[in-house]
C-alpha cells in the first residue's frame, strides 16, 4: 500500500505544478499576449498527465477502500490549481492515521 501511495503523492506534486504552469504562466500569455505556445505545449501534456493521477487515485483509493464521494474529490483536486498539493497532504496524513490503526499483521 505504501506503493500506491507513494505513486498517488508522486503523480499529484507533478500535475499540480504542471496545472500552475499552465494556468499562471500559459493563460496569461494565450489571452493577453496573443501566443498560444505554452498552452499548445503544457495542455496535452496536463491532460495525459491527468489522466495517470486518475488512475493513481483510482488505485490508492481500492486499496484504502474509500467511499466513492472521497474518492471523487481527491480525482476533481487535479483539475484546481493549488487544490492536488492540499489533496495530496490530506491523503498522506490520513493514510498515516490509518495505517497506525491497523496491527502489523493486518498491514501486509
Amino acid at each position: 500500500m505504501q506503493g500506491a501511495l507513494t505513486r498517488y503523492r508522486i503523480i499529484a506534486w507533478i500535475v499540480g505544478v504542471v496545472l500552475i504552469v499552465l494556468v499562471v504562466i500559459g493563460m496569461p500569455l494565450k489571452y493577453l499576449g496573443d501566443n498560444d505556445t505554452v498552452v499548445a505545449t503544457v495542455g496535452p501534456f496536463h491532460g495525459f498527465l491527468y489522466m495517470v493521477y486518475l488512475v493513481a487515485s483510482f488505485d490508492l483509493s481500492r486499496r484504502l477502500r474509500w467511499p466513492l464521494g472521497r474518492m471523487l474529490l481527491v480525482m476533481l483536486a487535479g483539475t484546481i490549481p493549488f487544490l492536488s498539493f492540499w489533496a495530496e497532504r490530506v491523503v498522506s496524513r490520513r493514510w498515516a492515521v490509518e495505517a497506525a490503526d491497523v496491527p502489523p499483521a493486518m498491514a501486509e
